[in-house]
């Protein structure tokens, strides 16, 4: 085969590719034998979907503004200078970050409230409750922009399966991560109360369960409508979607959470029977939600594969829970409550942004199962923060955003409450001091695990966020504990 009909082969097939992209067809019917392992043409020939990783920015301009698809040679990534990364970090993160600074004043009200003072247990629901955020609404903002972006929801038809499949699949979760939360949550309860009131286990299940489907339900919507409005107004839904759903997901949960489970506790001893038939009715809807999730390809693949992370992390996450409900009854530490969403929330959007951007880089220079260069060998934490390349530099910003952001809530939080002390400087640098280990740690444990999910042929970006939110609220809650611990010493 001559030089020039290869040439002209592969123009042909981008072309191909490009209108298939752009009308929303299906473009897995390409088959290994017709794309090319260039890496010139490697762009253009992949069958994309809704699952596969978020795309360049190079791509949704060219693809979406000019409705052609140009290649992108050298699969090179677009420079970013730290100044244009520091704007488009920053707004995202602040109002990620007020969202918490609200949920951590919301639970500092109701821990007061009947329910939460009869059923302790209900504090360990709320960290893998609030951790649905990161496990099903930023992954659902991931594949729906991911779709838009390459064409998929162009089509009507098309579009209606893949919202329905997707929110569909995303009820299951949630429901069946909820009950799964109670029942943890129970069983850690009756290890340390030795004793277990089925009365209550029940009123905790039917809370979780309820919850988790409706904060689900509710948060899917807002994000189906965010995302199909930025498509039309031409705005890189990547941009926008997930700081929304990380900015409400946390007080949207939380008021639900409350709200239910004080409504149930009132009639679960006039009608005790309530709480069981709930639960029942919301789980025998699972059946008619996989139903529908199997009205699209992806959703059937992501029913069968996605359950290790979020349940991992939702146990992970219910280890956070227990530490704050042991500091209920401390009054040393009742601050706890207060401040944990906060830095929790914090930490894991910070440690999201730095996975996500790690995973964009090993998708631009290196197969699936392979490691760049600069990962191999040997690591060491500095590596995260000394490096002059991208994920370096990320690292540095991120790290260095922590103290300042905090810094705004803190007081924010004392401004909106009126107290009339303002926070004393022991309890600044003790938080400070908590919050930036804990930024430090996830950010160096999510450059290994990045890595090493790459590297056994994982897609880091379904599986590294979950795992990290989960470790965030472990690590924040139990620094904040010890930062309380400490002020408890010096004062």
């Amino acid at each position: 085969m001559t030089m020039g009909s290869v040439t002209e082969e592969k123009q042909k097939e981008c072309q191909l590719t490009s209108a298939q992209l752009l009308s929303g067809e299906n473009v897995h019917q390409f088959t290994p034998e017709t794309r090319r392992p260039d890496r010139t043409s490697s762009f253009c020939s992949k069958a994309f979907s809704e699952s596969d990783p978020l795309l360049p920015n190079e791509f949704y301009r060219t693809a979406l503004a000019s409705g052609t698809i140009s290649q992108i040679h050298g699969q090179e990534m677009p420079s970013e200078s730290v100044r244009a990364m520091v704007v488009q970090i920053l707004f995202p993160f602040l109002l990620a970050g007020f969202g918490t600074v609200l949920a951590g004043m919301l639970l500092d009200v109701v821990q007061h409230w009947d329910v939460f003072r009869n059923v302790t247990e209900i504090f360990i629901l709320v960290p893998p409750l609030l951790g649905l955020k990161g496990n099903l609404e930023m992954t659902l903002a991931s594949r729906l922009s991911t779709a838009v972006n390459v064409g998929r929801m162009n089509s009507s038809s098309e579009r209606w399966n893949l919202i329905i499949g997707n929110l569909a699949l995303k009820q299951v979760q949630a429901t069946v991560l909820g009950f799964l939360a109670a029942l943890v949550a129970s069983a850690l309860g009756w290890i340390l109360e030795e004793e277990l009131i089925m009365n209550h286990v029940a009123l905790l299940c039917c809370c979780s369960v309820v919850t988790a489907f409706t904060s689900s339900l509710l948060q899917g919507i807002v994000m189906v409508g965010v995302i199909v409005g930025s498509k039309k107004v031409g705005v890189n839904p990547d941009n926008i979607a997930t700081p929304i759903a990380a900015s409400l997901g946390d007080i949207i949960t939380l008021g639900l959470l409350a709200v239910i489970s004080q409504g149930f506790f009132y009639c679960m001893e006039p009608y005790p029977y309530i709480t069981y038939l709930v639960c029942v009715v919301f789980l025998c809807l699972t059946p008619m939600w996989v139903i529908l999730s199997f009205r699209h390809t992806e959703s059937q693949k992501l029913l069968l594969s996605s359950w290790e992370p979020i349940i991992t992390s939702m146990v992970i996450s219910s280890l956070g829970g227990l530490i704050l409900d042991r500091t209920i009854a401390n009054p040393k530490l009742e601050g706890v409550v207060l401040y944990s969403p906060v830095i929790n929330g914090v930490g894991g959007n910070l440690v999201s942004i730095q996975a996500s951007r790690i995973a964009t880089y090993l998708h631009f220079h290196c197969p699936l199962g392979e490691l760049p260069d600069n990962a191999k060998g040997y690591y060491c934490p500095c590596r995260s923060f000394c490096s002059t390349g991208p994920n370096g530099r990320s690292a540095q910003v991120l790290l260095t955003l922590a103290i300042p952001g905090h810094l705004v809530f803190i007081y924010s939080i004392y401004l909106i409450q009126g107290s009339p002390d303002p926070p004393t400087a022991a309890f600044v640098f003790f938080y400070l001091g908590a919050a930036f280990t804990q930024v430090f740690l996830l950010l160096s444990i999510a450059d290994v695990m990045v890595h090493c999910l790459w590297k056994c042929g994982r897609d880091p970006d379904s599986f590294s966020i979950p795992y990290l939110t989960a470790l965030g609220d472990l690590l924040g809650t139990g620094f904040l504990t010890l930062c309380f611990l400490l002020m408890s010493l010096v004062t």
